[in-house]
């Protein structure tokens, strides 16, 4: 008798984290007990929360007047409005497959209070239905980015079998250093276990489509420390290249979007609603980025810079030509 009161008590606790409504009288019809024993069950929870909040933190049992229902109320609990701000971001980074993405919202919906849950379904229900996800070729992104964190936290050099950006089949032999999610892609960063050591390489996680773990494990002087930080303010799109300080010219009056897209951009000159804008970046992912703003832009320093950006809009205005 005693063995079926803690489990009944504890099913009760774990019901109410699922954010359930307690109603006194609808567990005494389901467990075939007075309402006086569930609300001595109820008392004892009450009782057990206030006597350890060094444990649980603020998580109490309230009772709704209006529900008559008892409710768990937590500090862990997200709100309604952190959850709609984490769907949000999730569903727009379209990085996961949808059965990945509605496994999270799920999962994710248990841990909020029960009491706004169908304004939040009804809110992100369309979207989900239209969700269409990039296309991939691992079988699973978390999966994938989970193997690779364990082979960058053990220190194990792998092998990938690979698809780059032109559908070319590769496989790399490597020491993987860090992964990070930019512009809607988890990217590994790595470094060869030929040839230059201390240049990293990137690789979209999506596109591994096979890991072989080795036995040979790197030291730290093999694969040099990383900032990722520093990596995600100076790169864009994860393009490879020389880290170079330009300078352009932006006619417009959205100058903060472009600072915001540059976290290393800074004004160093207005004329009227010519901004003059100097960046520190990696790589050729920035150039995509200027030529995509039209006459709003003119690449200024370095010399280099301007005579690369120059050549492509002549053969893009040749495109024109024909």
């Amino acid at each position: 008798m005693e063995s079926t009161k803690h489990d009944r008590l504890l099913e009760v606790f774990f019901r109410g984290l699922r954010g359930e409504d307690l109603s006194v009288q609808r567990l005494a019809e389901e467990y075939g007990v007075s309402t006086k024993s569930i609300s001595r069950d109820i008392n004892d929870l009450k009782a057990f929360l206030a006597d350890h909040r060094q444990l649980v933190g603020n998580t109490e049992l309230l009772y709704s007047s209006q529900s008559k229902c008892y409710r768990l109320y937590m500090d862990e609990f997200l709100t309604n409005q952190e959850l709609v701000a984490l769907l949000e971001v999730m569903i727009g980074s379209r990085a996961f497959s949808k059965e990945e993405l509605l496994t999270l919202t799920n999962k994710l919906k248990s841990f909020t209070t029960a009491k706004d849950r169908p304004m939040l379904n009804d809110l992100i229900r369309k979207e989900l239905y239209h969700y269409t996800e990039i296309k991939h070729d691992c079988v699973s992104v978390q999966e994938t980015l989970w193997k690779l964190v364990n082979c960058i936290t053990e220190k194990k050099e792998i092998t990938i079998e690979y698809y780059r950006a032109d559908r070319a089949w590769k496989t790399h032999r490597i020491r993987p250093a860090s992964v990070m999610f930019t512009d809607n892609f988890f990217y590994l960063i790595a470094f060869n276990t030929e040839g230059d050591p201390d240049k990293p390489l990137y690789f979209r996680v999506d596109r591994i489509k096979y890991i072989t773990e080795h036995r040979k494990k790197f030291t730290c002087n093999e694969a040099p420390e990383f900032d990722e930080g520093l990596l995600r303010q100076r790169s864009l799109f994860m393009w490879p290249g020389k880290l170079r300080t330009i300078q352009f010219e932006f006619t417009g009056s959205a100058i903060q979007a472009v600072l915001d897209k540059l976290p290393t951009a800074k004004v160093i000159e207005r004329n009227g609603r010519t901004y003059t804008i100097e960046a520190e970046v990696y790589g050729d992912g920035i150039k995509m980025w200027l030529l995509s703003q039209g006459r709003r832009v003119k690449v200024t320093a370095p010399e280099d810079f301007v005579e690369e950006m120059k050549i492509e809009i002549t053969k893009m205005n040749a495109n024109y030509n024909l």
